[in-house]
């Protein structure tokens, strides 16, 4: 499982948070290791964080950045990982010598900013869905190439 923070890149000007998991069900994630994966919810819950950091931003919230977390005196643990991190910064409690910090109170009941109050907003054509029977075989044709180029380049990589 990889967590795939998009927030500070971006597709066609909109930002998004993304968590890739592999379609072989023989793959560890699958299957808890106290070795090899401790704790495989945290990726799910920093990429949340990383939504409801961006949520802030756009709404001009000061806040501290999900990975600066080094810089207020956290650390990552071996047991619990960052989940005191986390916590606070969940709670705006990550003390500082001008008082608490965090996500404010009131981002987890505000919606997401609509695309106007983007920066840089535009509108994505390509997240359309097929409305008629032409528009869906262009759309079957479109993936048929695009996972045609994605095995081809994994085939290229393998062979390197």
């Amino acid at each position: 499982m990889i967590g795939l923070d998009f927030g500070a890149m971006d597709y066609y000007g909109i930002g998004f948070s993304n968590i890739r998991l592999p379609n072989n069900s023989r793959s560890y994630i699958y299957k808890y290791n106290t070795q090899i994966n401790r704790f495989p919810e945290e990726v799910f819950l920093h990429e949340f964080l990383h939504s409801l950091e961006r949520n802030a931003k756009e709404y001009g919230y000061d806040r501290p950045e999900l990975h600066d977390y080094q810089k207020y005196g956290y650390q990552n643990e071996a047991l619990i990982g960052q989940k005191k991190w986390y916590t606070d910064y969940m709670n705006k409690e990550i003390k500082t010598t001008s008082g608490n910090i965090g996500l404010p109170e009131d981002i987890y009941i505000l919606k997401p900013a609509k695309s106007t109050n983007f920066n840089y907003s535009y509108e994505i054509k390509e997240w359309k869905e097929p409305e008629n029977i032409i528009e869906e075989i262009r759309q079957l044709c479109k993936n048929i190439v695009n996972k045609f180029k994605i095995l081809t380049k994994t085939q290229h990589l393998e062979s390197d």
